[in-house]
């Protein structure tokens, strides 16, 4: 049925639940997963749940990406191993985390994405998390939608 998951996250609780399900998917169908995440760029600025809280150099920033970028990444990982689903990794810096996901999906040759409904964006969609709602519209591929 399929042979390789995207399973994008934001580190988010229904994100979180998202991957349990993806992973657990992939196990019952034999398929491997691929853990993606899509980080904002580096700026001075530094935001904490969608609102700027402080100043940070370009490097300090970069610091802080690579480790958020490593934790929600870990999460997948762990998840998978734990499953025995093999994985793959990957990440990109991207203001628009939609185009990337669909990227991805492209060039990985994935066959589903599994994804949850809101994760950090909030209020930005009100049913259903933009970002979603964005590779809903433009997915070539299934995508199978978590709450």
């Amino acid at each position: 049925m399929f042979k390789n998951i995207l399973i994008p996250t934001d580190g988010s609780p229904p994100s979180q639940k998202a991957v349990v399900r993806g992973v657990a998917l992939a196990k019952s169908v034999g398929a491997k997963v691929t853990g993606f995440f899509a980080a904002p760029p580096a700026t001075p600025i530094v935001y904490r749940n969608n609102l700027p809280v402080g100043y940070a150099t370009p490097e300090v920033h970069a610091k802080m990406i690579e480790k958020t970028t490593a934790k929600h990444l870990d999460f997948i990982e762990r998840t998978a191993k734990k499953a025995g689903v093999p994985y793959a990794a990957v990440h990109v810096t991207s203001d628009y985390p939609a185009e990337a996901i669909l990227d991805v999906a492209q060039k990985k040759k994935c066959d589903v994405i599994v994804m949850a409904t809101q994760g950090q964006g909030g209020l930005r969609g009100v049913f259903i998390g933009s970002v979603t709602q964005k590779v809903l519209n433009q997915s070539k591929i299934p995508v199978l939608v978590l709450r």
